[in-house]
C-alpha cells in the first residue's frame, strides 16, 4: 500500500484474523457456507412471501424486507472478507472501504428500525386483532418500511462523511475484518470525542430507541395475552411473537455489546467475533428461526414444493 502524503492514501489493510493463520482456513470454509445458507434461506422467504396468498400480509411484507436486507448485508462484508481469508493480501482500496461502511452500517441502522416496527405489527396482530388489517393497512407500511431504509442510510451517510474525515497520519492498517466504525477511531491520530460523543448519541436513538418500542409493546401484548381464558388462544398468540422476539434478541443484544463497551485493547478479539455473529450468523439463522417457529411458513413451502412436484 503506497501512501500519497500525511494522511491520504490508496486504500487500508483490513488485519482481520491474520495472527492465526490456522483460524482463517477454518474460517474460509465456515464462512462459505454460511453465505450460501444466507442466501437460500432469505431467498426461499421471500419468494414464499410472493408466491403463496396466504402470506399477503404485513407481517410477512415486513419479514420479506427484513430477509432482503440481511441478504444485502452479509454481501456486503462476507465476499471482501472470503478474499482476504484466500490468501495473503489483506487490503481494500479507499473507496471500497467507504462503499463498505456506508452500506454495512445503513442496512444494520435499518434493521434496527425494521424490528421496532415489526414489534408494533405484532402489537396491532394480537391487541387488536378486529381491527388489524384496518391498521396496519399496506399504505402505512409501505410508508414505515421505507422510512425504516431512509433513517438508516440518512444516519450511515453521517457517520461514513464524519469518520472519513478524520486525519490518520499514514495509519491504514486495521485491526478488523471489515470497515466498521469502532476501528477506525483508535487509528485517527486526533481527538475523536466529539466523534465519540456523536456515536454514542446516535446509537442510543438506533438502538436503545427501538428497543424500547420492542419493550413496550410487547409489554402490552402479554398483558393482552394473559387476559385470554384459553391456554390454546395464549399459546397461538405468543407463537406469533416468539420468532420476531428471538431474532430481536440476538440482534439487538450482540449490537449493544459491541456498540456500548469501553473500548479497550483486551476486547478487540471479541469485538470481531461478536461482528462476525451479528454480521453473518444472525442473517443466515432468521429464516430458520421464522420457518422452524411458523406453520404458515412451513405450509407455503410444502404447498410450493408438491406445485413443482405435480407439474412435473
Amino acid at each position: 500500500m503506497e501512501q500519497k502524503n500525511g494522511s491520504s492514501f490508496t486504500g487500508f489493510i483490513l488485519l482481520g484474523f491474520s495472527d492465526r493463520p490456522q483460524l482463517e482456513l477454518v474460517l474460509l470454509v465456515i464462512l462459505l457456507i454460511c453465505y450460501i445458507f444466507t442466501l437460500l434461506g432469505n431467498t426461499t422467504i421471500i419468494a414464499l412471501s410472493y408466491l403463496d396468498p396466504r402470506l399477503h400480509t404485513p407481517m410477512y411484507f415486513f419479514l420479506s424486507n427484513l430477509s432482503f436486507l440481511d441478504m444485502c448485508y452479509t454481501t456486503s462484508i462476507v465476499p471482501q472478507f472470503l478474499v482476504n481469508l484466500s490468501g495473503a493480501d489483506k487490503s481494500i482500496s479507499y473507496g471500497g472501504c467507504v462503499v463498505q461502511m456506508f452500506i454495512s452500517l445503513g442496512l444494520g441502522c435499518t434493521e434496527c428500525i425494521l424490528l421496532g416496527v415489526m414489534a408494533i405489527d405484532r402489537y396491532a396482530a394480537v391487541c387488536r386483532p378486529l381491527h388489524y388489517t384496518v391498521i396496519m393497512h399496506r399504505r402505512l407500511c409501505a410508508l414505515m418500511a421505507s422510512a425504516s431504509w431512509i433513517i438508516g442510510f440518512t444516519n450511515s451517510l453521517l457517520h461514513t462523511i464524519l469518520i472519513f474525515l478524520l486525519p490518520l497520519c499514514g495509519r491504514n492498517k486495521l485491526d478488523h475484518f471489515l470497515c466498521e466504525i469502532p476501528p477506525f477511531l483508535k487509528l485517527a491520530c486526533v481527538d475523536t470525542t466529539m466523534n465519540v460523543y456523536v456515536i454514542f448519541f446516535a446509537s442510543v436513538i438506533m438502538l436503545l430507541t427501538p428497543v424500547a418500542l420492542i419493550m413496550f409493546s410487547y409489554g402490552l401484548i402479554v398483558r393482552a395475552v394473559l387476559r385470554i381464558k384459553s391456554s390454546a388462544g395464549q399459546r397461538k398468540a405468543f407463537g406469533t411473537c416468539g420468532s420476531h422476539l428471538t431474532v430481536v434478541s440476538l440482534f439487538f443484544g450482540t449490537a449493544i455489546s459491541v456498540y456500548f463497551q469501553p473500548s479497550n485493547s483486551n476486547s478487540q478479539d471479541q469485538d470481531k467475533f461478536m461482528s462476525l455473529f451479528y454480521t453473518v450468523i444472525i442473517p443466515m439463522t432468521n429464516p430458520l428461526i421464522y420457518t422452524l417457529r411458523n406453520k404458515d411458513v412451513k405450509g407455503a413451502m410444502k404447498k410450493v414444493l408438491w406445485k413443482d412436484s405435480d407439474s412435473r
